[in-house]
This record gives C-alpha cells, structure tokens and sequence, in this order.
C-alpha cells in the first residue's frame, strides 16, 4: 500500500485517501461534476468537521440535515452539498450493513473483479463509469483488487492514472479533449 494517492494537493488528504478505503471511496463517490481534486479532499474535510476518523455507520445513522449542514461547510465539500451528503449517507449505510461497516471487505471478500464490479455498480451514486474507474484505483494505485481487474477496470483516462498531483492537470485536459471529440 502507498503513503499517499496523490490525487490533492494536500499530503494529509492523500494519506487519508491511501490509508481509508471509506475515505477513498467517499472521494470516488464525489468525483462528479466537481474538480476531481477538490473531490478527493472531500473525504478529509468530511473528518475534520466531524473530528474523527470516518465510519459509515456513524455516517449512515447521522441526522441527515445535520449531514447536509456539515457538507455545505463553508467551504463546501461538493458543488451540490445536499444530494451529495443523501449519497454519501445512502452508500454508507450499505457499507456499514452488507459489508461489516468496512469499506475494505467491498474489494477484499470479492472474489474475483466481476463480483467487485458488480458490488461496486450496486452501491448508490455508483454506475458502469465510476465503478470501473475505482477497479482501476484498487489495481494500479493500491495493488487491491483481485484477480482480473485489468479486464474490468475503466480502459480511458481516469484518476486511476494519477501517479502524483501533475498528473491531475495532465488528466483534466485529456478529459476536455474527450469531451470535445464527443460533441464535435
């Protein structure tokens, strides 16, 4: 496992990131219509404003305007606070229930990357896009995922391909020139 994902600018938030699954998997959840930067901080403002450590169960039975009120900030962890706090809540309370409140057991139990794809597809905020992408994240940031991920994870770039914060920018424009080909 790495120290750090560098997927911030902030070396706590990228250790957060390396050393909690939820925490990783609260930023992937993020990761949408939002800077992917700023998505992945997401996960270590989340904690401090709450002054502990992230744990889905506590996260799935919070007072859901409480939640919202925490993710409004300021600053706000999302560009849209509150359904991303009911996503965020709705995906823990999943974690917490089918998975022994360990964000972990989603990759680790799974045995092989299909049931992983799977797992991950069934969790709510997640579709085909950002599961895939998360296999990738397991496989070739963590060295997690099981046996062949390489099949399933996401065949484009994504923030799977973020070895170091340079990286971000790098995928930002490849991203717009996606972007540009689709629409042209």
């Amino acid at each position: 496992m790495p120290e750090q994902l560098f997927f911030t600018e902030s070396e706590d938030a990228n250790r957060l990131l390396a050393s909690d699954g939820l925490a990783l998997m609260i930023g992937m959840l993020l990761d949408q219509q939002f800077p992917m930067e700023r998505a992945f901080y997401g996960p270590y403002l989340l904690a401090e404003r709450l002054g502990e450590d992230l744990d889905a169960a506590r996260l799935a039975s919070m007072d859901p305007d409480e939640l919202e009120t925490i993710f409004k900030g300021p600053p706000a962890i999302h560009r849209f606070p509150g359904s991303m706090a009911r996503r965020t809540q709705e995906m823990c309370r999943v974690i917490a229930d089918e998975y022994d409140n360990r964000a972990e057991n989603v990759w680790e139990t799974a045995g092989d990357a299909g049931e992983l794809l799977k797992r991950l597809k069934a969790l709510p905020g997640w579709g085909e896009a950002k599961s895939r992408i998360f296999v990738g994240v397991l496989g070739k940031r963590l060295g997690a995922a099981p046996s062949g991920w390489e099949e399933k994870a996401a065949d484009w770039p994504s923030i799977a391909d973020v070895a170091r914060y340079d990286d971000v920018l790098v995928l930002r424009e490849q991203k717009r020139e996606m972007k540009a080909k689709q629409s042209g």
